[in-house]
């Protein structure tokens, strides 16, 4: 009876091993540079839409409760949203590698394009056309901020209670005009307390 039970144990553990071995994801510093190259080279207007989706929908490397995790930290810290968020997710799957490759990939591509828009704008910013393009893209990155925030909000609503949090915030910054310090001393605690309580309910 004990040597059957030990053997299936050893047998369990066997199996489990490859097991979580297959679920473990992994990603190489060249997917991350160019997952990031094609967020970069895509992101007119803004480039949250483009990394949720390409990040959350296409290449599925996070999932959109991780994503929204990994950002609100990105946005509390020094720094670009986008580049700290490069950063955060290179080096989780790759390491300095993975987040070196992150930061190119942002950047390089839309480095490139805006030297050249430049040289163009100097030359052709007088022109009614070119005025009326660039009004319109404006229009087409507060869409598509817009669009990702109401994705964001839709993981928020599987625990009610994180809602006040967004009010909190919406109140501190939008009515009362807070520095961003002071919005995030003020929501962190009833954040993080009502993250432990979602953690303890699951």
């Amino acid at each position: 009876m004990v040597r059957s039970k030990i053997g299936a144990a050893s047998i369990s553990t066997t199996v489990s091993k490859p097991l979580e071995a297959a679920t473990q994801k992994t990603i190489t510093p060249s997917q991350i540079f160019w997952g990031f190259t094609k967020i970069g080279m895509c992101g007119f207007g803004g480039v949250l839409p483009w990394a949720r989706r390409t990040v959350v929908e296409q290449e599925k490397w996070l999932t959109s409760e991780e994503f929204s995790s990994m950002m609100g930290i990105c946005q509390i810290v020094p720094g670009p949203n986008i580049v700290n968020f490069a950063v955060c997710l290179g080096s989780r799957f790759a390491g300095i590698p993975g987040a070196l490759a992150g930061i190119f990939g942002i950047l390089t591509g839309p480095v490139t394009l805006v030297i050249l828009l430049g040289m163009l704008y100097e030359h052709y910013s007088y022109l009614p056309i070119v005025q009326g393009m660039l009004r319109g893209i404006s229009a087409v990155g507060v869409g598509l901020v817009a669009s990702t925030g109401f994705k964001m909000l839709r993981t928020e609503l599987s625990y009610p209670p994180m809602l006040t949090v967004i009010l909190v915030i919406l109140l501190a910054s939008g009515y009362f005009h807070l520095g961003l310090g002071w919005v995030v001393l003020i929501a962190s605690p009833l954040a993080l307390f009502l993250a432990w309580k979602k953690a303890n309910n699951s």
